[in-house]
């Protein structure tokens, strides 16, 4: 399993892998699942996978070679797209290929081929868009009402999302809110662990902010998850109990 999120501010973009892989308790390894797909003159792309491994490396590479567009019948490629709406259809195809050919290959088999991307970039110097790709190859866009998007083990780290981001939150905070989601997910799901790589695109410039990969013995991420622990304890103790569970003994009995 994996958690990668997708964050999408005023002040640009930010994106956010776990690098932990497993095939049961006993075969845990580390996989980069965040990655630079283009970096030119005038643009800038990343993405980040969650599922097969065998579905998205397929995919990826399909993409690097160049990919033939049903509409056009022409081989496209990043380098050269005209929006990163058309970067979003170039890549949906990729996987939706990937996926096809290798569901025909293990058709008679209990493999599993289910995978889906995290798709985000800027051409030209304009403000960075960002999609969630599925196996079949359709997308769905980020929006400001929803600032963020997220694929695999994403139900522990929504909620806080959820409560604390917001479209004018600064890209330097919304790293902070990513982290917490990423804590928050890390704490509850053993498929889940660092390394975890982050990389940032600000807005009105089409190239990379940061890339960095915080480690386990990380000084900030550490700091983090136990402030925020004794934190959320703290704020949990500062609020009243429930009257209805706070009666005599006696009175519940009667």
């Amino acid at each position: 399993m994996t958690y990668c999120i997708g964050i999408l501010v005023r002040e640009g973009l930010v994106m956010m892998a776990d690098t932990r892989t497993n095939a049961g308790v006993d075969n845990i390894s580390t996989y980069r699942k965040l990655r630079v797909m283009e970096h030119g003159p005038d643009r800038i792309f990343l993405c980040a996978s969650a599922g097969s491994l065998s579905v998205t490396q397929s995919a990826l590479s399909r993409v690097a070679l160049g990919v033939t567009m049903p509409d056009t019948g022409e081989k496209e490629q990043l380098s050269e797209v005209p929006t990163v709406f058309r970067a979003a259809q170039l890549v949906g195809q990729a996987l939706s290929d990937a996926k096809t050919e290798i569901d025909r290959v293990v058709k008679d088999a209990k493999v599993y081929t289910d995978a889906t991307l995290l798709l985000g970039g800027s051409i030209g110097g304009r403000r960075p868009r960002l999609f969630l790709i599925y196996g079949a190859g359709n997308f769905i866009e980020c929006q400001q009402d929803t600032p963020f998007l997220q694929i695999g083990e994403h139900k522990y780290g929504k909620p806080v999302l959820d409560r604390m981001l917001t479209h004018e939150t600064p890209i330097a905070e919304a790293i902070k809110i990513a982290l917490f989601s990423f804590s928050a997910t890390v704490r509850s799901n053993l498929a889940v662990g660092l390394p975890i790589d982050l990389a940032t695109v600000r807005t009105g410039v089409s190239d990379l902010e940061t890339i960095h990969r915080i480690e386990a013995d990380d000084d900030y991420y550490n700091e983090l998850d136990s402030r925020w622990s004794n934190a959320l304890r703290a704020a949990a103790a500062a609020i009243p109990l429930p009257q209805y569970a706070s009666q005599p003994e006696q009175e519940l009995r009667s």
